[in-house]
């Protein structure tokens, strides 16, 4: 007989079950633990997101999802068939429910109970950040499991007994890539990836992130794992650090595109009900102190570069950004810089959203070969953050034009420099959370290797 998981013995066993996982910040899995767990990484062409897959629920099935930076936990699509005899309700005023700052309760849903119908159970608001859309869902915990070894098979499982995500609705996956049913948070917030799996597997609080180019693969590991990439390349001891900064004022939107709801489209907050939530912010920014392209400095207004009171300025790192997103003024210089180094190679047509294009069939040996580098100053760095010709350029339109890969924020951005997925594509980035600090590799193609030739175990 199949137990209904929203009976009230099942919420309280769930409920137990979780604090015991989250009640240390070491608490040992229930199975297959080790130094590190990892995810796939796959690139969605159509959308240009990022795209894993891993287990979920009893009995486990694989689960798509879009990786993301920000976002304050995982979210799964609830609605379509979520079918599970292990999930449980979170319930209202319990310790993990308390610690979601922005969490309600939810008391108003007259269906049947189910995984997205469970009244008097914690509520939060998963959000899909490629559309600013949102809504209210439940807090559940089910079984989840990742891979602890990587090539040339995934495999053995790591389980987690009861991960906390929220329950999403169908609506939140327009916009997303085909077959992606929820969204992966690798934020700095207390419930995202990171932080979970730290706790429940004793790792380290620190992830590395290494996004493939099309048609390739790459991965995010979770823990102390040496960077060893086919042939023979260790990057453990040749990444440079920058700090991780904070922003005091979330910059990610909350929305909805139904306008009957209670939910209004606002920068930082969320109502409902009469009720007003502030998003923490939980992004990742660093420090940009200048912009050079082939080594010369590119003239910027440096105020801009700093987060000033009110949260604007600064630096994010975004994955559901496809491309790097500057404020007017820097997209201005940063572009007439490029242009200025490109020399005599004939322009093509501005292909939207890039304005700077040239004709590829006149690029010689390709996107790697001759484009300038733009190199990123760093606060701490005695390095900058070199960006090839392969991770700023883009293929666009169907006349063969190869673009700078920048887009036009406008002349008042809630963030100036959004440094976007293709500027991040085969070059290793360390998220240390305990210090607080980023630490990046060198493009690894120049090192004769790409994340697809990542090893684990």
């Amino acid at each position: 007989m199949t137990r209904l998981r929203g009976s009230p013995l099942a919420v309280a066993a769930g409920a137990l079950l979780l604090l015991l996982v989250l009640g240390s910040p070491r608490c040992a899995a229930a199975s297959g633990g080790g130094s590190a767990v990892v995810l796939p990484v796959n690139k969605d062409d159509a959308t240009q997101q990022y795209v894993t897959v891993f287990r979920q629920r009893t009995p486990q099935v694989p689960v798509k999802a879009v990786l993301d930076l920000a976002g304050a936990m995982l979210w799964v699509d609830c609605d379509a068939g979520y079918v599970s005899s292990s999930y449980a309700g979170v319930p209202c005023g319990s310790k993990p429910c308390r610690l979601l700052k922005n969490a309600g309760c939810a008391v108003s849903c007259l269906d049947a109970p189910s995984s997205g119908c469970l009244n008097g159970t914690c509520a939060e608001f998963p959000k899909n950040t490629v559309t600013s859309v949102s809504t209210a869902g439940n807090v559940l915990t089910d079984v989840l499991s990742l891979p602890t070894t990587f090539r040339p098979a995934p495999g053995p499982l790591a389980t987690a007994p009861a991960f906390l995500f929220t329950c999403g609705r169908t609506f939140l996956t327009e916009g997303l890539a085909a077959g992606a049913t929820g969204m992966v948070s690798l934020s700095r917030a207390r419930f995202a990836l990171p932080t979970q799996l730290a706790g429940t597997f004793r790792l380290p609080r620190k992830f590395a992130l290494c996004l493939p180019a099309a048609s390739a693969a790459g991965f995010v590991v979770f823990g102390d794992a040496p960077y060893t990439f086919q042939p023979g390349v260790d990057l453990s001891k040749f990444l440079t650090y920058t700090p991780l900064l904070v922003n005091p004022v979330s910059t990610a939107p909350y929305g909805r595109k139904d306008k009957s709801t209670k939910y209004f489209i606002g920068e930082t907050t969320i109502q409902l009900n009469g009720r007003v939530w502030r998003e923490k912010p939980t992004d990742y920014f660093v420090g940009l102190t200048g912009i050079r392209v082939n080594g010369r400095a590119v003239p910027l207004n440096a105020t801009l570069l700093a987060i000033d009171r009110k949260g604007v300025g600064g630096t994010r790192l975004s994955t559901v950004s496809p491309y790097t997103v500057l404020e007017r003024s820097i997209h201005q210089a940063v572009t007439g810089a490029f242009a200025k180094e490109m020399g005599e190679i004939p322009r093509a047509p501005a292909v939207e959203p890039f304005e700077l294009c040239y004709d590829g069939s006149k690029v010689v040996g390709g996107a790697r070969a001759v484009l300038p580098a733009i190199e990123l100053q760093l606060q701490s760095t005695a390095a900058p953050w070199v960006v090839l010709g392969a991770s700023s350029m883009v293929a666009a339109g169907k006349g063969g034009a190869l673009c700078l890969g920048v887009v036009d924020g406008g002349t008042e951005p809630q963030t100036s420099v959004v440094i976007g997925g293709r500027m991040m594509e085969e070059t290793l980035l360390e998220f240390d959370l305990e210090g607080s600090r980023l630490g990046f590799s060198s493009y690894l193609p120049s090192r004769h290797t790409t994340c697809d030739n990542f090893r684990l175990g």
